[in-house]
């Protein structure tokens, strides 16, 4: 690919002249495809227009049909400006592709095959073309059939799953290894930004190992282009937070510090806006709640009400999201705080483990997945090196044998006596005070467990 080729504009391509009736001595296109192409090229926008509206399906059925039998890439760039002309003039003439006249044709093939096989112009038109014209199919439930009810047809027409999967792979190509060095990020993300409002779409992106690909976008900009890219960026981080496997994608990348940095130093509303928009959708998801309260997104919430936004969603979003965070500091200074420390396998004397009232209201969460936090207490007393670790793991198993009705029973059973033992013997003062009164609590039981408080 040239550079040449890869600066092409729509207009200077169509400031070609095309030898349609050499093409039609040829016999590469009718008699009938020649009298319609005489008629619309070169013509003013309005007749144009003219055209579309009185007779547009047979237009594209022109347009389809030299793409598929013309192979010369000055034609193919020809007729790839006109159909982006005609698009970026009305993009709802999109739905002209999908006329039940065109059922038999296979109106998507020549576009994802130019994504392969041509150069940057042609890949890019075909892309932004593809892309308009899927979003513009009619809402049907068999997804199959791209083009229509296709039962009639003798040839295999490119079913929807194609076309879909077809376009991902080449966005995230890009993505990944850019044909064009400044365009293809642009145009992919753009495109994305569009299909990503489709599950389908969604699914197979995310199956494409895309989420991750997106992440390293995810930074502030400064200048005009550099911000439309980051705001579409972020647009598709949003579409992908309504769909589960891309939340646990989102999860294990750095896409919350990264959006958080982002939200923190833009100051373009339609930026903030679907960051927001993208927090308050992972604020109830996984562990997100958490990190949002470790990253001080309230205070940022805070700060981004005291500014005077015009958009209604966002101040919405930002009350939402205020209150969220504030319900999610209240709860995470109870169980799930402590279930995520232990999960760290790091403890420390945080209030909780001496307060009797989370002993109290939080006693039953222990048994949730098969008692799987005192299965973690039970390898951080095998496996860690920490004394307060250590102490304070001695220190909850006690409290549970105190607080739970079967707790002495059920700590028994898991092995926990001859863990703790061990402990009694341990250099540290913290820690064989700790295991002593876990031991006397595994003895003695919780009717004496006011009488061996440290």
């Amino acid at each position: 690919m040239t550079i040449e080729n890869a600066e092409l504009t729509t207009e200077q391509v169509l400031r070609r002249d095309i030898p349609w009736e050499t093409y039609m001595t040829t016999k590469l296109i009718s008699g009938t495809d020649l009298q319609l192409l005489r008629r619309y090229d070169k013509m003013a926008e309005s007749y144009k227009s003219q055209l579309l509206d009185n007779d547009g399906p047979a237009y594209i059925r022109v347009f389809v049909t030299t793409l598929r039998d013309i192979f010369k890439d000055e034609t193919v760039e020809y007729v790839l400006a006109l159909i982006d002309e005609m698009l970026t003039a009305n993009p709802r003439r999109a739905r002209l592709f999908h006329d039940s006249s065109l059922s038999n044709e296979d109106t998507y093939e020549p576009f994802l095959r130019f994504l392969w096989k041509g150069n940057w112009f042609i890949q890019e038109k075909s892309c932004k073309i593809l892309s308009l014209i899927v979003s513009a199919r009619p809402n049907v439930q068999n997804v199959a059939d791209a083009n229509g009810d296709a039962s009639s047809s003798k040839r295999t027409l490119t079913t929807m799953e194609n076309i879909l999967n077809g376009l991902v792979d080449w966005l995230c190509a890009q993505l990944r290894k850019p044909s064009h060095p400044s365009c293809s990020i642009p145009s992919a993300i753009n495109s994305l930004a569009t299909l990503l409002k489709e599950p389908v779409v969604r699914r197979s992106f995310v199956q494409a190992d895309g989420v991750k690909l997106l992440v390293p976008l995810i930074s502030p900009a400064s200048t005009q282009q550099s911000i439309q890219l980051l705001y579409e960026t972020c647009l598709c981080v949003w579409l992908l937070s309504y769909y589960e496997p891309a939340i646990e994608y989102l999860a294990t990348s750095r896409a919350l510090p990264r959006l958080i940095e982002v939200v923190k130093g833009s100051t373009k509303e339609k930026v903030v806006r679907v960051v927001i928009l993208t927090l308050r959708n992972l604020l109830a998801r996984g562990s997100f709640g958490s990190q949002m309260v470790d990253l001080d997104v309230l205070q940022i919430v805070q700060s981004l009400k005291a500014q005077a936004w015009s958009d209604e969603d966002l101040l919405d979003a930002l009350n939402q999201l205020e209150g969220g965070l504030k319900a999610n500091i209240k709860k995470l200074s109870s169980y799930d705080k402590y279930k995520q420390e232990v999960l760290l396998g790091s403890l420390d004397w945080s209030p909780m483990h001496k307060d009797p009232l989370f002993w109290k209201e939080n006693i039953t969460c222990f048994e949730e997945n098969g008692f799987q936090i005192l299965r973690v207490l039970m390898t951080i007393l095998d496996t860690s090196n920490d004394s307060r670790t250590l102490a304070v793991a001695c220190y909850d198993l006690s409290q549970f044998i105190q607080c739970h009705p079967a707790g002495r029973v059920i700590v028994a059973d898991l092995k926990a006596k001859e863990r703790v033992m061990k402990l009694l013997n341990h250099g540290t003062a913290e820690v064989t005070k700790n295991a002593l009164l876990c031991i006397q609590r595994l003895f003695l039981g919780a009717k004496y467990a006011s009488f061996l408080q440290a």
